[in-house]
């Protein structure tokens, strides 16, 4: 049978369990995760928090993490500015990027979601509004949604990845994990 965990990957953490850079130590997977023979399925930057999936079955790993199979993934977004009707439709409509257009996303602006504390803190500034926006796409390029944000005028100051198809990441604090039927 098949392994599935659900992990809320924290900030600053690299979505791999060992560190092959040259910029010193930095946070792995395997300071949070001490299960032999799973694996990401999909990844997550560096600088993104929430649900990343291990499995140790190559068959699961590719159902999640092919784009051909559009798997929903949603995402909590924190961005820079106040989302107008413009940008939200630019959005739903598909975003041209440099390595192409993007598929059609869900979302809305929500209410600031009740989500652990980020360490280290977002910046703030007084003269910037920022706004939260639940947003669900269906393929995953590289760092595609801040560059989705970025292309209709509000920059991402956090990212935080809630659902990926049936799973979430509601009840687990960053770093914890929790093992599902797949």
């Amino acid at each position: 049978m098949a392994r599935l965990i659900l992990l809320n990957k924290p900030y600053d953490v690299l979505s791999q369990f060992t560190d092959r850079g040259t910029q010193g130590a930095r946070a792995t997977l395997s300071d949070h995760v001490a299960v032999p023979g799973v694996y990401p399925a999909g990844r997550l930057d560096r600088d993104s928090e929430g649900l990343l999936l291990l499995t140790d079955d190559g068959r699961l790993q590719a159902r999640i993490a092919d784009p051909r199979f559009k798997l929903p993934k949603t995402y909590l977004v924190q961005v820079e500015g106040a989302p107008d009707a413009a940008a939200l439709d630019r959005l739903r409509q598909g975003v041209a990027l440099n390595d192409g257009p993007t598929r059609p996303a869900e979302v809305m602006a929500i209410d600031p979601p009740d989500l652990w504390e980020r360490v280290p803190p977002i910046r703030f500034r007084k003269s910037v509004p920022d706004h939260w926006l639940s947003l669900t796409i269906r393929e995953g390029r590289n760092r595609q949604v801040r560059r989705m944000t970025a292309a209709v005028g509000l920059p991402t100051l956090r990212l935080v990845r809630w659902r990926i198809g049936p799973w979430s990441v509601e009840g687990l604090a960053p770093g914890e994990w929790r093992e599902v039927v797949a």
